[in-house]
């Protein structure tokens, strides 16, 4: 599993099977309880215990793929650099250097290199989302009330 990062957008019999898949798995996810779900690879008859957090994100997988979405998974650190978390915001470095100082995100200094906890980088993300759709709402009813939708 050394190509973790290697992607490419999915072809379209991977599409429908992907799709096909992914409804099939989040069916049996909703009926399923337990944390470890054990699960079988009918062509060799093997049986193993999957986290229910792993099938999740299969499931989330093959929906993206289902969708034409090209997928990377890379595995995350607990700490990142201020290039890796703008690249996650998709931001420019110095934009997030700004952030964090003006301390919109938490961060810590390791020597004279700034370090930022994944899980800060994606509080922060989850706000600016919240933000955005919650201006767009009010644009919306400003917008309706001011007569500028047809009915």
């Amino acid at each position: 599993m050394n190509n973790l990062k290697q992607s490419k957008k999915p072809s379209k019999d991977e599409r429908k099977l992907a799709m096909a898949s992914y409804s099939t798995l989040a069916n049996a996810l909703e009926e399923v309880e337990i944390s470890n779900p054990e699960i079988e690879i009918e062509e060799t008859g093997d049986r193993i215990k999957v986290p229910r957090q792993a099938l999740q994100l299969l499931a989330d997988i093959l929906q993206a793929m289902g969708n034409g979405q090209v997928i990377s998974i890379v595995p995350i650190a607990l700490e990142m650099t201020t290039q890796a978390a703008a690249e996650q915001l998709g931001c420019s470095r110095p934009h997030l250097v700004k952030l964090l100082e003006a301390g919109e995100i938490p961060f810590t200094m390791v020597g004279r290199h700034r370090r930022v906890k994944f899980e800060d980088v994606m509080a922060y993300k989850e706000r600016m989302q919240a933000e955005r759709e919650k201006l767009l709402t009010e644009m919306m009813n400003e917008d309706e009330e001011a007569g500028l939708y047809d009915s």
